[in-house]
Formats: structure tokens, C-alpha cells, sequence
């Protein structure tokens, strides 16, 4: 495969040479063009879920992307514009990308000024050997650990992550179908190895549509989730999931906000059980 093919086939989509914004135009869209659909909904979740404190140390999680440059802009944006007295720490870990792949998201980088601190592991190397069939979950898992360890090597009390509005509801809805259980992607939580840490997702009211359309205006080739294990597969259920949301969007163009408020509107007075520190209540037992 040609380095121009290896490239495109990891990338988000692909933007014809020469329509790349300048950095002043991409910042400016943000706070301008996207403030409806981007900005006051990223200032929205960090007020109302208080992800954002004075004297927090922030690190920020670098994939290369759409939705992790994006997050790095917008906290760029808040220290520029917003009233918390805290810091930014841009990290990025290299799992094993192709040399050119590397190469694009340290461009991507220096373009929109992003000070970014790229460490390496094995992470693609190790997946590869134990978990070939059934990659990404795994990968996942050993990526958020990587991260969390190099978060607090950098003194950070907080790990921000680029999900947004529609991770969380194909999460909820992963969760009931394939799980058997209602448990959905919370906006901060404390990690459970790594002490003092918190993980935060700023960009929880953010629709993916508004990302991906920011990020083609730009002009940014974002990567995909450029992975050497799982590169030739298509299709997962996350995927089902989706397709199935946007199905189900003909006859109700609500229903992605239907899902997104029912786990803000859990009647524990209706439910067969639930789980509460690990153990699992039934509602027989407060009927007695």
C-alpha cells in the first residue's frame, strides 16, 4: 500500500490538498460559526457537571482524532476566553502507527498549535498477540491505562476525553442490548487504579454531525482510529447500533434525545433491580 493509501485509509475523510483553514480561521469558527452547535454546548456540560475547577491540572487526550483535536481547541478556547485559573497538558500516545500516520497527526498538531507530548508504547504489538480476533475492546482498555499513568507522571488531577452526545447513547443502548443492563457513559467519574485522578468528557452535549462537519470545514485530514490490528475489519456493534439509532430517527427525529434523557430519568419505583456498590438490590426488597 502506497504511503498516500495508508494514509487515507486511516483517516477520517479525505480533504482535497489546499482547503486547509488557517489557524485564525479555524479558532474563530469555533467561538463564531459552531457557537450554537459546538461551543455552548461544550461550556454547557463544564458548567453543569462542574468537569472544570480553578487550580485543576488538565490532560488532555490526543488521538489525532476528529473529536480529540476538537476538545483541545475548545479548552484552548476556555483558558483564552473562560474565568478557571487552571492548567493544559496535551498528550498523545503512539500505540505502534505507521511512521506516516505519526507524521500527520504531529502536522495536525503544529498547525493548530497544539503543544502536544507524543509518548510511545506497544499497545498495537501487544493486542496483535492476545486479542487478534477481538481487538478494540482491549486496545481501549490498555490505551485509558497509558493514559491515566502519563496523565499523573504530568501532575494532572483531571484526564479529559473527546467522547461526545452520541458515544453516550449508542453506549446506553450497547449496554441494554448486549449487556442486559442500563448503565450509561457518565460525564466525569473517579478512575478506580489511579488515585486522585478524575475523568472528565466535556463534550457530552456535542452531536457527532456538528464535529465532523467542523473538522471537513477546517480543512483537517483526522485520522481514524489507526489501527495496524483491526485495519482490514469493518463493522462492529457500535456500528449496528448506529445504524440502527439513524433507522429509528426516520419515523422519530427525536429519538437520540429520548435515549440521552433516560438516564436522566431513571424511576427506581418502576424498575425489576438495580446494582448499588456492586450490590445488586431487587425491588422486592423495598416492597417488604
Amino acid at each position: 500500500m502506497s504511503d498516500r493509501n495508508t494514509i487515507a485509509s486511516h483517516c477520517e475523510s479525505h480533504i482535497p490538498e489546499g482547503e486547509r483553514k488557517s489557524l485564525e480561521e479555524i479558532e474563530n469558527s469555533i467561538i463564531k460559526k459552531y457557537r450554537k452547535r459546538i461551543w455552548t454546548k461544550f461550556t454547557k456540560a463544564i458548567n453543569e457537571y462542574n468537569l472544570v475547577n480553578d487550580g485543576d491540572k488538565i490532560g488532555i487526550a490526543i488521538s489525532g482524532g476528529k473529536d480529540s483535536l476538537l476538545l483541545a481547541k475548545l479548552f484552548q478556547e476556555l483558558k483564552r476566553h473562560g474565568r478557571n485559573n487552571f492548567e493544559l497538558e496535551f498528550i498523545a500516545m503512539d500505540p505502534g502507527y505507521h511512521k506516516h500516520i505519526r507524521k500527520l497527526l504531529e502536522d495536525n498538531c503544529a498547525h493548530l498549535n497544539i503543544p502536544v507530548k507524543i509518548f510511545e508504547s506497544d499497545v498495537f504489538l501487544v493486542v496483535d498477540k492476545i486479542a487478534r480476533e477481538y481487538p478494540c475492546y482491549m486496545c481501549a482498555r490498555m490505551r485509558r491505562g497509558f493514559l491515566y499513568a502519563k496523565a499523573r507522571e504530568l501532575g494532572c488531577n483531571k484526564l479529559a476525553l473527546g467522547h461526545h452526545f452520541n458515544d453516550v447513547i449508542e453506549t446506553t443502548l450497547l449496554n441494554v442490548f448486549y449487556s442486559g443492563n442500563f448503565k450509561t457513559m457518565l460525564p466525569k467519574l473517579r478512575s478506580d487504579n489511579f488515585d486522585n485522578i478524575e475523568l472528565i468528557r466535556p463534550m457530552y452535549f456535542i452531536e457527532e454531525q456538528s464535529i465532523i462537519t467542523f473538522i471537513k470545514n477546517s480543512g483537517i485530514l483526522a485520522l481514524n482510529c489507526a489501527c495496524m490490528v483491526a485495519a482490514k475489519r469493518i463493522g462492529n456493534k457500535r456500528y449496528e447500533i448506529k445504524d440502527l439509532i439513524s433507522s429509528m430517527k426516520k419515523n422519530y427525529k427525536h429519538v437520540d434525545k429520548s435515549i440521552f434523557s433516560a438516564a436522566q430519568n431513571v424511576n427506581m419505583d418502576s424498575i425489576l433491580g438495580w446494582v448499588k456498590d456492586g450490590e445488586k438490590i431487587s425491588y422486592l426488597d423495598e416492597y417488604e
